[in-house]
């Protein structure tokens, strides 16, 4: 009786197996330079692949206040039990700042930070695998059943925003918490602002709230309306109320702004 063989159209790789193999693989390409289109270094804002569906018409955006940010975490716990992060990691956060202004007492900032929803999201176009991507309605997610967690959106986001989760090893980041969008709800972290300083909404409505809100504060505050690192050419879609010139193009290595606490 003849002795059954396998072939290599029957070998099949375990998940886990399959998502080491192409992290070396990967590695492998970087290290003899094979791999160059798909670093960091690639990410031009017009290299942004087709986008996938999402709502429909949407296009979903957040607005910070920070006059009514009183640095509680509420945010960041309720993201924490909503999304179950590994512990010690956060896909939002309420960073404490200490800025120095000439002649004035040192003033204390408290600063949340979450995933921007780019319009030009230089985390998508470096992905080698295209686990990372954009909807139609401006959500950035990840495809964890792709993401090989290589790392490469991590150093393209110029928020840090993003991390590799220790339990799946792949890339993990704000969400705006999509699936409750979907069915109606508002994200975690906005329904447990205490001081109502998230508000979250469709930038294409005119009518909707955070619209309405932005429009008024322009007309009283034209300029006062801001986003974080602007130069970047990366069109956040998170805009800060109140965000201090000194966070406007870069919050780290300022001898200006000091990193209190981060959690």
């Amino acid at each position: 009786m003849k002795t059954p063989t396998t072939t290599s159209r029957d070998v099949r790789l375990p998940e886990a197996g399959k998502r080491g193999f192409l992290q070396d693989l990967i590695g492998m390409a970087t290290a003899f330079g094979l791999a160059a289109t798909a670093t960091p270094a690639a990410a031009l804002p017009g290299d942004q692949p087709v986008r996938r569906p999402g709502m429909k018409g949407k296009r979903w955006g957040m607005l910070v206040d920070m006059r009514k940010c009183i640095g509680c975490q509420a945010c960041t716990v309720s993201c924490s039990v909503e999304n179950q992060p590994p512990i010690g990691q956060f896909r939002t956060t309420v960073l404490q700042y200490e800025v120095d202004r000439p002649n004035q007492a040192p003033a204390m900032v408290s600063l949340p930070r979450l995933c921007n929803h780019c319009e030009e999201p230089p985390c998508v176009p470096v992905c080698p695998v295209q686990a990372t991507f954009q909807r139609e309605d401006g959500i950035v997610l990840v495809d964890n059943e792709r993401c090989v967690g290589c790392g490469y959106c991590v150093q393209a986001c110029p928020y840090d925003a993003r991390f590799i989760n220790h339990e799946t090893q792949t890339a993990d980041k704000c969400t705006f918490c999509e699936h409750r969008l979907e069915v109606g709800l508002l994200p975690a972290c906005v329904e447990s602002c205490v001081g109502g300083a998230r508000v979250i909404g469709d930038l294409n409505d005119a009518h909707s709230e955070i619209n309405r809100r932005m429009d008024a504060h322009k007309q009283a505050h034209p300029d006062d309306i801001k986003v974080l690192k602007p130069g970047m050419k990366t069109q956040p879609r998170v805009f800060y109320i109140g965000l201090p010139d000194e966070f406007v193009n870069g919050v780290d290595g300022q001898a200006s702004v000091r990193l209190v606490a981060e959690h």
